[in-house]
This record gives C-alpha cells, sequence and structure tokens, in this order.
C-alpha cells in the first residue's frame, strides 16, 4: 500500500510517501516558509524523484491536531483535496501519538509536548515496552506544573519530544528524564505514515469529505469574538 502523509501541526513541515513499512522518500523542513508552499513543493518532489505516479497513492494521510490550529487547518484541507481528487480515502491521526511514534524503540514514558501558548502544552503519555506503546492519557491542555506533579510519581524513564521540549526542560527537573537525540524530537511524516498504515489495517481509513481538525480549545479568534459577544451582552444588561 502507497500511503502519501503529510505533519503541518508545528513549525515543521513534512512530507512522507511510504509503501508498506518502507519509506520511499520523505522532505522535512523546520521553518521557513508557510506550510501551504512548502508542502505542495515537497509532494511534487517526493513523486517526481520517487517515480511515484499520483494514481498510485492509495491512501492519504496527515496529522488532525493538536496543534497550530493555521498548520493542522493547511494539512487537513490539503489532505482532503488531494484524496477527494482521486476518489481515495484518508487517515487522520494525533500529531502528539505521531511524535511518540518516533521513540517507540525506548523503554518507559513517552512524553510529547508542544508549545501551546497560554503558558500552557499540548500532551498525552504513552507506555513503551519492548517496542510496543500504549497510551496512557488523552490528548490534553496541561500546564508544566500539572505535568511536573504527574511524571514526578513516575519511576520508569521519561523522553520529551515534541517542540515544547525546551519549556518542559526548563520547568520539569526529574532525574529519570532522558536524552533525545536533537533530530528525533520534532514531527516527521513518516510517522504519521506508519499509524496511517494501522489505521487501514484496522478498517479505520474514512472518506476525503470526513475528515476534520482536532483542537482541543478555541481559535484566538473564536476566543476574542465570543469576548466581544460577552461585553455586548454585559452593555445591555
Amino acid at each position: 500500500m502507497i500511503i502519501l502523509a503529510l505533519e503541518s501541526s508545528a513549525k515543521v513541515a513534512s512530507a512522507a510517501l511510504t509503501q508498506g513499512e518502507r519509506l520511499l522518500g520523505e522532505f522535512t523542513l523546520a521553518g521557513g516558509f508557510t506550510h501551504s508552499e512548502t508542502l505542495l513543493a515537497a509532494i511534487d518532489t517526493l513523486l517526481s524523484t520517487t517515480g511515484v505516479e499520483k494514481s498510485a497513492i492509495e491512501v492519504y494521510a496527515c496529522t488532525t491536531g493538536p496543534g497550530s490550529f493555521t498548520g493542522v487547518r493547511i494539512g487537513v484541507s490539503l489532505i482532503k483535496g488531494l484524496a477527494f481528487g482521486k476518489g481515495r480515502c484518508v487517515a487522520g491521526v494525533s500529531s502528539l501519538l505521531s511524535l511518540a511514534t518516533g521513540l517507540c524503540d525506548r523503554e518507559g514514558i513517552i512524553c510529547p509536548v508542544m508549545d501551546a501558548r497560554r503558558g500552557q502544552l499540548y500532551n498525552a503519555l504513552f507506555a513503551c515496552k519492548e517496542g510496543k506503546m500504549r497510551r496512557l492519557t488523552p490528548d490534553r491542555l496541561i500546564s508544566a506544573q500539572d505535568l511536573c506533579s504527574e511524571l514526578s510519581e513516575r519511576k520508569e524513564n521519561i523522553y520529551f519530544c515534541g517542540d515544547g521540549c525546551e519549556i518542559a526542560s526548563e520547568q520539569i527537573k526529574l532525574p529519570n528524564i532522558k536524552y533525545v537525540q536533537p533530530f528525533l524530537i520534532y514531527q516527521s511524516a513518516y510517522n504519521t505514515a506508519r499509524l496511517a498504515e494501522i489505521v487501514a489495517s484496522e478498517g479505520g481509513l474514512i472518506d476525503a469529505e470526513e475528515l476534520q481538525p482536532l483542537y482541543l480549545r478555541a481559535s484566538s479568534a473564536e476566543r476574542e469574538r465570543e469576548a466581544r459577544q460577552s461585553a455586548q451582552e454585559t452593555q445591555k444588561t
């Protein structure tokens, strides 16, 4: 099965093409151009250099969040458009699960952390043992302080990954936190493709129009609108 996967939930933009467990090609850029420009160019580069025709792509996949509102929206919209145009099914996966998958060969607790701003982190916890990963918490918003309290009860090795690593490392000081190589910290569309393969094998693929971004809180624009509406209601009373 040939899968085209995108990851755009944070500053890193990544696109990968896989066939089964084999990586055919991956293009990853940290910062720079907007994701809409970067991902389209990445897809064209992957197809031209691997010689894979668009018609050969059987599944389209992307992370659906949590993460940057704009980034997630770009990835979801792009995958929906590509899949719908070819009449293909799609797989949406958690950006936190995708991050954790890159460290599934570790033994202990995988703790992906993404900067959610406003003093919070997007986070989930996963337990890894003998190459198998088990989810311990749902995707959530949490403060570094609360996360520290929760992790302090853990005796296993703890591995941070994601663009919130610096924040977490500065505020969470525990003896069982282990170093992770920089190239494994950030998002990779290859991990998203690996998860999409599992989704497909379990019969979890959906039609393109069903794919939706999954946000854990309202966007800044929505919060500002709610604040204005609340102020207007207060003035009326």
